[in-house]
């Protein structure tokens, strides 16, 4: 039977509770457990899809193409497991398929209220997440509940956990709680009153909780974690210090020399072997002490205020850092910025990036960064957009097509270079249709698409024979123009198999000027890192290097 591990949050948001949910089942999944990872959002929206990247961050995409929450690219990033649209749900979804069923007449005209059928819901969707997973038989499943505790929107799924432990059996399940202790500067010390309340909140909520997570900026003292003990009615050695970490993937570390791993599973009945974290160990000693030195790379991008809007791509670069023994530095770089000030800001860095966005602001400023990259060797990745940017500028640039753009952002460009397709084959072969006035929300290219690599290209020496990476956009490359791109020198080096819709393309005379469609960060790990990450970071070191040279050969 699968056991529960419930992950709640208090105080404040943006503690850490997917990374710590997401280190618990990756020492858990060291030991040889089958985990599997669901995440529950608070929030009245159907998906994070339509969410702004500055207020919810990053939206990560799963194989099947559902617009998630980013903590499942934490998941995915921390153990094996892939995520599936099971693995997160909102209460818009809950209240959607509520709504749905009470239209259909299944609740017999019963007055539908938020217990018991906002809550049963809720259970259900945790069960259906379950059985999605391992051959619906995972060991261990690991909830994580949105939002803190105590705010009105988080109350049904607390009450629906509550429920849900009773249901499969207390000793099945084990109720962990990730709160704040934070140090008051002027007192000299760590407070623990917020965690003390928090737990209360929690208790009148009905849910006791067995272990404590207390995130701090430093160690918590035994004497500190005694009187949390105390008012709290947690064993001592069940309240965990959750210390500031140099890189997240430290975190599994942290968490097993305190026991947490043997507290879960004496309390779930669970035997297992001995954790083995070599691998993580490994990894978080590259990341420390990396022996290749630092590239500087430069991202481009519209929402490089909130560093949180492009997770999956900066840990993808972590990822190659660490594959490569490099210390990868990111310039963040506004696209407007460049639209004001010019492309000064790039001088002296070894790559330049330029990733996925939506709307017209800041696009001329991507433009004007691929022109730089393309004109002085430097290598580049553009991802989704940038990519598209990248046609744009060569059509503009290389080809005399003036006034070439995407419909997105000039519907009435004289050279349509990037289009809304109308009309494409979805991942299972079924024809999918759309046009301006359709919803926003999951009408786009989504989700896990194979297709074949060109021979004799870059992109085959990184890929192999096919590619198969997630998307998330709506325009693609016009074929009407390829010829004349291709007879200027760009190579489209992966097209989809039915549509022949362009997924990536390069410049033959640049040492790297890659561009894809798809979104690569998606599926880069620590264990590995990415293949396309991996050789862009290269690219990077070899930049550098001839640099280093050229001025020695100056001096």
């Amino acid at each position: 039977m699968t056991k529960f591990v419930f992950v709640t949050g208090g105080v404040v948001s943006s503690l850490g509770k997917g990374i710590a949910a997401a280190s618990l089942a990756a020492i858990l999944e060291s030991r040889g457990l089958k985990v599997t990872m669901i995440k529950l959002d608070p929030y009245i929206n159907v998906d994070p899809g339509t969410m702004s990247p500055f207020q919810h961050g990053e939206v990560f995409v799963t194989e099947d193409g559902a617009e998630t929450d980013l903590d499942l690219g934490h998941y995915e990033r921390f153990i094996s497991a892939k995520m599936h649209k099971p693995n997160n749900f909102t209460t818009g979804q809950i209240y959607e398929s509520v709504l749905r069923k009470e239209r259909h007449g299944e609740y017999l005209g019963k007055t539908v209220q938020v217990i018991p059928h906002i809550t049963n819901e809720i259970q259900e969707f945790i069960l259906k997440g379950v059985r999605s997973a391992w051959d619906g038989h995972p060991d261990v499943a690991v909830i994580e509940i949105g939002g803190t505790v105590g705010d009105i929107e988080s109350l049904p799924f607390v009450e629906a956990i509550r429920q849900l432990s009773f249901r499969v059996g207390r000793n099945n399940t084990c109720f962990m709680h990730l709160t704040l202790c934070p140090w008051i500067a002027s007192a000299g010390e760590l407070k623990t009153k917020p965690t003390q309340h928090s737990v209360q909140k929690l208790r009148e909520e009905g849910v006791y909780p067995d272990v404590l997570l207390c995130r701090a900026d430093r160690p918590i003292p035994e004497s500190e974690r005694a009187k949390i003990s105390l008012f709290s009615n947690v064993p001592m050695d069940h309240v965990i210090s959750v210390y500031d970490a140099k890189t997240i993937y430290e975190v599994p570390l942290i968490l097993h020399r305190q026991h947490l791993d043997d507290i879960v599973c004496a309390k779930l009945g669970i035997e297992a072997k001995p954790a083995d974290l070599s691998r993580w160990e490994n990894i978080v000693k590259h990341f420390m002490d990396p022996q290749g030195g630092s590239v500087t790379i430069a991202m481009v991008g519209k929402y490089v205020d909130y560093a949180d809007s492009y997770k999956s791509l900066n840990e993808a670069l972590i990822h190659a850092g660490i594959a490569t023994d490099t210390r990868v530095k990111v310039k963040y770089i506004d696209a407007g910025d460049i639209e004001t000030h010019g492309t000064d800001c790039l001088k002296g860095v070894d790559a330049i990036l330029v990733p996925g966005g939506f709307g017209k602001r800041g696009v001329e400023g991507m433009i004007q960064a691929i022109e730089y990259a393309r004109k002085n060797k430097i290598p580049f990745l553009g991802i989704c957009l940038g990519m598209q940017c990248a046609v744009i500028e060569f059509a503009r640039h290389v080809c005399g097509l003036g006034g070439a753009n995407s419909t997105e952002f000039d519907i009435d460009t004289p050279h349509p270079v990037v289009s809304l397709i109308t009309e494409w084959h979805d991942r299972s072969g079924e024809v999918i249709h759309r046009d301006e006035a359709s919803d926003l929300g999951g009408t786009m290219r989504l989700g896990r698409q194979e297709c074949p690599v060109k021979d004799g290209t870059l992109a085959h020496s990184i890929y192999g024979d096919h590619v198969a990476e997630r998307h998330r956009h709506r325009y693609e490359v016009n074929n009407s123009y390829v010829a004349q791109f291709e007879e200027k020198g760009m190579v489209i080096s992966a097209r989809t198999p039915k549509d022949r819709l362009p997924e990536m393309m390069e410049l033959r005379d640049h040492p790297f000027f890659v561009g894809v469609q798809f979104h690569p960060e998606f599926t880069s790990n620590p264990r590995e890192g990415h293949p396309l990450f991996k050789a862009y970071v290269k690219a990077a070191i070899a930049q550098r290097d001839r640099k280093a040279a050229a001025e020695k050969a100056k001096a």
